[in-house]
């Protein structure tokens, strides 16, 4: 089966250090193409990790008929608006989290996928291709830690550089837009449904006026699910989901290191067996994944609307720690 050509819409550091290496050992992607505002650093970049094309533009990228799907890892702000022109343009795109600054924002993305039904979209959660949430998730429904009743996350790293779009208020920077966003994505990817209502409670940096440090409650209403991230603790993630008669602990939930084997747990009553899943590159497996559905014309994965849900949470968990109050997830 051929290769599908791919365009990357900016040089991020994490296209460069992670994705798009990783895409590059996929069976199913070719990375045609990358673009920058500067036609230098899209040259380097190209130099760099053996990409044929550069651009001064995303506009030239995505005249360019030769590319199929574009990979969009630009700032919060942008991901909307340019997945919007790649989808006018005629390619498949695979855009990062969070997929917006607002629910808003991410159902006119849908809306305007909906005039395209012949082109894939799909917010780039790269976590749930790695097996360990793939087993994860078939435990729980096979019954292996009885009745699903909790689930508690924890992710945080340290970064206080006001350089940084991650503590920019003004284009989506925060903890909960970064990070938060996949404690709200894996309560509900296991839970397998939306939380009726949260309650949240969040800290702001003085001086960036950005979220640093956010607690959830999540009422699922057969179970809860709880979570703190932080943009300012010493870096950390775990999670543990709990049922009636086990739990399963996954070590590295989040950032899984591509180049070693990752290990989870799963206790039933009083035996503890660990499960070590062998080394891949999550990065590698969304890749493949999305370019299959494009070559076999099947569904994505996650649909789109899936992004919507997720910053609906997102809005509740900041209109909580507001109001000081529960606030029912719609």
């Amino acid at each position: 089966m051929r290769k599908i050509r791919w365009g990357i819409l900016s040089t991020a550091s994490i296209a460069l250090e992670k994705v798009l290496p990783a895409m590059q050992r996929g069976n199913y992607c070719h990375i045609a193409a990358i673009a920058s505002r500067d036609l230098g650093r899209a040259q380097t970049a190209a130099t760099r990790l053996g990409i044929p094309k550069a651009y001064g533009s995303y506009e030239q990228l995505l005249a360019d008929p030769d590319i199929e799907a574009v990979y969009i890892p630009l700032p919060n702000h942008l991901h909307v608006p340019w997945s919007i022109q790649a989808l006018q343009a005629g390619k498949h795109v695979l855009c990062e989290k969070p997929i917006g600054l607002s629910s808003a924002e991410a159902q006119t993305l849908v809306e305007v996928a909906k005039q395209h039904p012949h082109l894939k979209v799909l917010e780039a959660f790269m976590y749930r291709f790695h097996p360990q949430w793939q087993r994860a998730q078939q435990l729980v429904r096979d019954g292996k830690i009885g009745e699903l009743r909790t689930i508690q996350s924890f992710f945080s790293y340290y970064n206080v550089d006001p350089d940084n779009i991650r503590n920019q208020a003004g284009i989506g920077g925060g903890g909960l837009m970064d990070i938060g966003c996949y404690n709200l994505s894996v309560s509900r990817f296991i839970f397998g449904c939306a939380p009726a209502r949260v309650c949240g409670i969040v800290e702001y940096d003085p001086s960036l006026k950005t979220d640093r440090l956010a607690s959830g409650m999540l009422d699922f209403g057969s179970g809860t699910s709880t979570f703190t991230c932080s943009t300012q603790l010493t870096p950390y993630q775990r999670v543990n989901i709990f049922g009636t008669e086990g739990r399963i602990e996954i070590e590295i939930p989040f950032n899984a290191p591509p180049d070693q084997p990752c290990k989870m747990w799963h206790q039933r009553g009083s035996q503890v067996e660990e499960i070590v899943l062998d080394t891949c590159d999550q990065y590698t497996l969304q890749g493949d994944a999305f370019s299959l559905a494009i070559l076999n014309g099947t569904a994505v994965p996650t649909p789109i609307e899936d992004a919507v849900a997720n910053m609906k949470l997102i809005e509740a968990m900041f209109s909580s720690a507001q109001s000081g109050q529960w606030v029912r997830a719609v």
